[in-house]
C-alpha cells in the first residue's frame, strides 16, 4: 500500500511539473522553490502527526493491519482458486484423449477417418 502511496505521489509531482501545452500564460503561481519548501514543510508536519494525535495515528495502524490482512486473504483464495483451475484442467486432459497417445484404433481406422473428416 506504501507504494501506491509513493507512486501516487511522484506522479502528482511529474504531472505537476510538465508544461501545460497552452500557448497563453497561465496564472502566476508559487515559484518552484516556495512549492519546495511548502513541500517540505507539510513533511515534517507529518512526520510529527502521531505526537500530536496519537489516538489518530493508533486508529490508522489497525487500519493498516485489517487492510494488510484482508490484502493476505484475498491473494490467499486468489491462489487457491488458480492452483484448483489449474488442477481442473490437469485431471481434465489426463482423464480425457491424451493428444500424445497412441490411438487405440488400427491404422486402417485412422486412415478411414481422416479420409471421412475431408
Amino acid at each position: 500500500m506504501f507504494f501506491l502511496l509513493r507512486a501516487a505521489f511522484w506522479l502528482t509531482i511529474v504531472l505537476a511539473l510538465l508544461p501545460s501545452g497552452g500557448s497563453q500564460p497561465t496564472a502566476s503561481g508559487p515559484k518552484v522553490s516556495e512549492a519546495l519548501s511548502a513541500a517540505g514543510a507539510a513533511i515534517a508536519d507529518l512526520r510529527h502527526f502521531c505526537t500530536r494525535e496519537p489516538e489518530a495515528c493508533e486508529v490508522g495502524a489497525q487500519t493498516a493491519v485489517m487492510i494488510g490482512q484482508r490484502a493476505q486473504a484475498g491473494a490467499k483464495m486468489l491462489y487457491e482458486l488458480i492452483n484448483e483451475h489449474g488442477a481442473a484442467s490437469a485431471s481434465g486432459t489426463a482423464a480425457g484423449a491424451n493428444p500424445a497417445a497412441p490411438d487405440p484404433r488400427g491404422a486402417r481406422e485412422q486412415v478411414a477417418a481422416r479420409g471421412e473428416r475431408r
